[in-house]
Formats: C-alpha cells, structure tokens, sequence
C-alpha cells in the first residue's frame, strides 16, 4: 500500500518539491467555476505570477471504452451522449457514422441533411457556452443572456425531435430514431432568424468590449507549431493560424456540398480563441441555411431491415417483420472483421472512435480520440509566467469538458 501511495505521490511533483521562499501552492480545482465538471490544477505562485503548474485529470472517468466492449453498437450511444455533453448530437453522428462506415451503408439524403443541420446547431450551442462562460469568468455577465434564449430554443428542437434536452441519443445505425417533426424546418429557420442579430449584440457587448480585449489579447497564447506538436485541433488549432477543419480537409456527410469558411486566428490567445468561435456560430448558421432550405424529402432510415429495427406495426403483422426484430434485439448488428477509424469536426476539435470488430454484436475493442484529452496536456505551459487571474481565461477559451477529457 505504501508502494502505491508513494507512485500515486509523484504524479503531484509540485506538492513534493520544496518551494522557494515566498512562493505558495494553490489548488484550482479539484472543482471550479470555470470548468464543466471537476478537474484540479496545481499552481505555483510567486505573488500573483504562475512560476509553474500541474495538471491533474481522470475525476469523471467512467470506463466508457471498456463499456463498449460489452454494449451492442446502437447501445453505445448512451455513453457518446455523457462525453461532451454539450454538444451531444456531435458525439452521437461521429459513433454512427464510424459504425456506418464499418457496414458500408448509404443512408438516405434526408437523414444526412438532418445529421449536418443538427450537428451545426450543436455546435452552435457548444460556442455559446465557451464565450458566454467566459465572459462570465471575467465578469461579464449579462453578455451570456443574449445568447441563451436561443441556445434554449434550439434545445427545444432537439427534445422535440429526439425527446431528451441534455442526453438526446440521436440516430440510430442506419438512419434518425424517428422522422422529424411537421414543425421542424419552421423552427429552424426561426433559429437562424433570431441567432444571427444576437450574435452581432453579443460581440458587440463582450467582444469588442476594451476592458474584454486588455483581459485576452496576448493571453494563454501559443504558436502553431506547438499546437500541432500537442496534438490540438478544432478551434483552439485554427486560432493559433493552422487552416485545419475535418469537414473541409477531409469531408464526410455533405460538407463538400455546401459553402462556408474556416475562420483561422493568429497567435492562439484567448481572444482569437473567442473570435474564432463567434464566426465559427455564423458559419455553422450559413449551413444551416443551406440545408434547410434544400432539406429534401424521403425514408428516415434505410431499407435494410437487418440493420435498422423495422417498424413496430409490421412487426406485430408480418413473419419477416418479426424475424428480423428479434434477431437485432437478441443478436445485434454483427459487423464485419476488421479495424476501423473515423474522424468528425466536433465542436471542440477533431473526434475519432477507433473501433476493433471481431465479427460479433459488440466491438472488441473502442478507443474514442477526445480532443479535450489533448490540448488540455498543453495547459500548465500556457499559463506559466501568466497572471493567476488570467489562468481562468485560459481555461475558459480552451472549453475543457471533464466528461470529454476523462470518458
């Protein structure tokens, strides 16, 4: 037991090292305001100066990819729900699609153009949260407000599309859970109507804000190369100047169909961390506009009644109907032998699911690439050398979701 404790021991090396006269060690976290769930950092302070800092994870680790060893393939997505739980219908596509890509099966074109709509309004949701909590931390309050009413109503189209706000479960291997509702494009289109004139007053509140920009600019910084060598992606990847997004480099869905543009910040900093973001909410509506306006009509899910459960009325009335049910309840969805990877734009960055088949109704083996887990190793050299209170912005603009980090 000592041993163990004593392994345990080095993994917090600033609680061991004696520290210099005048210097102290304050812990921010293991829970803090500026953080979704619990996470802890270690920090040395010399006055209000951070002279070094540890990070600590792992608080909200829930063996998801050890889970996926035994779930079935559709039943996996109740854990893609639990990872980045703000923008969950993003964990739930990147999953299905990776599944659908092991099958080799083609969805109809109205299931992808309702996939992309939502993954867009997601990400939407996902960008509101990061900048208005961060103006938040800073003190900027009211801010947030203008952006949340509609953040709310874009959570109304998802509980009545999929019947859950938080947790939505969305899709299933072969198509959507259910067919969109009559309201749907109606309700869309408010979104986009209402979203693009608050996202100018939000900008204009908080962003252009000169105490807002003395807080940001220059902070938390970091160069491109070192964003690439850690392993950074999405947004936080963009604002240090790389021109990197998966649904532009390496299109999946119908990206390549529609027009947008990758905003790309220059020095990496928390505000061009915030300003990438705030034209990646307008972009995302661009799209959005786009489908919409083209969403065509058709079957929710493909013919394929051995992937996709067939519909309960015919279950209750056809042999073959009934067959197939019991199979995929009782057998599953047996996918091909083999190792698969796929990678989708989630809204914090690049989200991959590595699944390993052994032909059976569970995979062998699931790794999930959290982009979290990544740039989140890059925190403690980012604020050295910065002030305590700006350790906060830092993690604030980086959007470091604990149930993505940890999974």
């Amino acid at each position: 037991m000592a041993a163990m404790y004593e392994k345990t021991a080095e993994h917090f090396s600033l609680k061991q090292k004696k520290l210099p006269e005048g210097h102290l060690l304050v812990n921010l976290g293991p829970s803090h305001p500026s953080t979704h769930g619990i996470l802890q950092n270690v920090i040395q302070l010399d006055g209000e100066r951070v002279v070094d800092a540890e990070s600590v994870i792992g608080y909200v680790h829930r063996s998801f990819e050890k889970l996926g060893e035994r779930y079935t393939y559709n039943q996996f997505l109740v854990c893609t729900d639990r990872m980045n739980y703000v923008s969950t219908p993003l964990n739930n596509i990147g999953w299905i699609l990776t599944v659908e890509k092991m099958l080799q099966i083609e969805v109809p074109d109205k299931v992808t153009y309702v996939r992309m709509i939502v993954s867009e309004l997601s990400r939407v949701m996902d960008h509101i949260i990061c900048n208005g909590i961060l103006g938040v931390d800073l003190g900027a309050f009211s801010g947030m407000l203008h952006l949340f009413h509609h953040r709310e109503n874009i959570y109304q189209v998802l509980e009545k599309l999929t019947g859950a706000r938080l947790t939505t479960t969305f899709c299933r291997v072969g198509g959507l859970e259910k067919d969109i509702y009559p309201e749907f494009e109606k309700d869309v289109k408010t979104i986009i109507k209402g979203l693009r004139p608050a996202i100018e007053e939000f900008q204009s509140l908080l962003v252009n804000n000169r105490i807002f920009i003395d807080r940001t600019e220059g902070v938390g910084g970091i160069s491109a190369e070192n964003a690439i060598s850690y392993g950074y992606s999405g947004p936080n990847l963009r604002a240090a100047g790389v021109p990197w997004d998966i649904r532009k480099d390496d299109p999946y869905m119908f990206y390549d169909k529609v027009d947008f543009d990758i905003p790309v910040g220059e020095d990496g900093s928390v505000l061009h961390r915030t300003l990438v973001r705030m034209e990646e909410m307008r972009q995302s509506l661009r799209i959005v506009e786009q489908l919409i306006n083209g969403l065509p009509t058709g079957a929710h899910h493909a013919d394929m009644p051995h992937i996709y459960l067939p519909d309960k009325s015919k279950v209750y009335k056809n042999m073959e109907e009934l067959i197939y049910h019991f199979k995929l309840i009782m057998h599953g969805i047996k996918v091909p032998k083999g190792e698969y990877y796929m990678a989708t734009e989630a809204a914090n960055g690049e989200l991959g699911f590595y699944i390993v088949s052994e032909g059976e109704k569970s995979p062998w083996r699931v790794h999930v690439r959290r982009p979290c887990f990544w740039f989140y190793q890059s925190f403690p050299e980012l604020v050295k050398g910065s002030l305590l209170a700006d350790t906060v912005a830092t993690m604030s603009s980086m959007n470091v979701i604990a149930g993505e980090l940890d999974c």
